[in-house]
């Protein structure tokens, strides 16, 4: 990983990464009725966990603590895992018939939220392998 760039190797580690732990899950009926179940609040939860493990992972296994001059790529390379993940997840879903973004929209972005938890961890995961 250089310090300002995120390379083809990056991309395929997230993507591999976030598909291991989503097609999993995203076989899961209990997953799919968790989206029409779950509160908004739990969901709105899960993100900001998603967004704080990755962060905390990132903080360590990529950048071993010296992000001080670096902080715009922590940053940015948290929102590039994070919606690459549910970039992934959103294709997983689709290929399922599990992403009915135009006939439940809400509900959609919920399923995606919920896969997008575990998977985003195995993407930071997976990212961090062979850095620095």
């Amino acid at each position: 990983m250089s310090n300002k760039y995120i390379n083809f190797e990056d991309i395929m580690q997230v993507t591999v990464g976030a598909a291991a732990l989503s097609v999993p899950i995203a076989f899961s009926e209990e997953s799919w009725e968790l989206s029409r179940t779950l509160p908004t609040f739990n969901i709105i939860f899960l993100f900001v966990l998603s967004l704080i493990f990755v962060n905390l992972y990132s903080f360590q296994g990529i950048f071993q603590g010296h992000v001080s001059y670096r902080i715009s790529h922590f940053l940015f390379r948290t929102i590039f895992v994070y919606f690459l993940t549910a970039v992934i997840v959103s294709i997983i879903l689709f290929a399922l018939n599990r992403f009915p973004i135009y006939s439940e929209t809400f509900i959609t972005i919920k399923r995606v939220i919920i896969l997008s938890f575990p998977a985003s961890m195995g993407a930071v995961v997976v990212d961090s392998f062979d850095k620095e």
